[in-house]
């Protein structure tokens, strides 16, 4: 049976993105974070909207138009496709578990 919790490395030398479903109209993704963040330079500009949770640990957010959302466990966020925004930060001391759902405005 998959676990959402499972296969979760000791270390993260970088985050992991995993599809878990993907169709033409709505992708599920497992994300795991140690402390990461974005790169310094740009900003996430997707073509798809994005509502994602946090199941363990803890990630900061920040938009362009300055707003900043810290999402611990159970916090979830709807993220409109081209709303430009880039993790700030995630948990230095324990995995970060996000679940990200990324489905278009109209489907099919």
């Amino acid at each position: 049976m998959p676990n959402l919790f499972t296969d979760i490395p000791n270390e993260l030398p970088s985050e992991i993105f995993e599809d878990i479903l993907s169709t033409p109209n709505i992708r599920i993704e497992r994300i795991l974070s140690y402390g990461h963040s974005s790169p310094e330079q740009g900003w996430y500009d997707q073509d798809e909207n994005e509502w994602v949770l946090v199941l363990s640990g803890f990630g900061v957010i920040e938009f362009d138009d300055g707003r900043v959302i810290t999402l611990n466990k159970g916090d979830y966020l709807n993220i409109k496709a081209h709303e430009k925004h880039k993790v700030q930060a995630t948990a230095p001391n324990e995995t970060t578990v996000w679940l990200a759902v990324f489905y278009s405005s109209i489907l099919n």
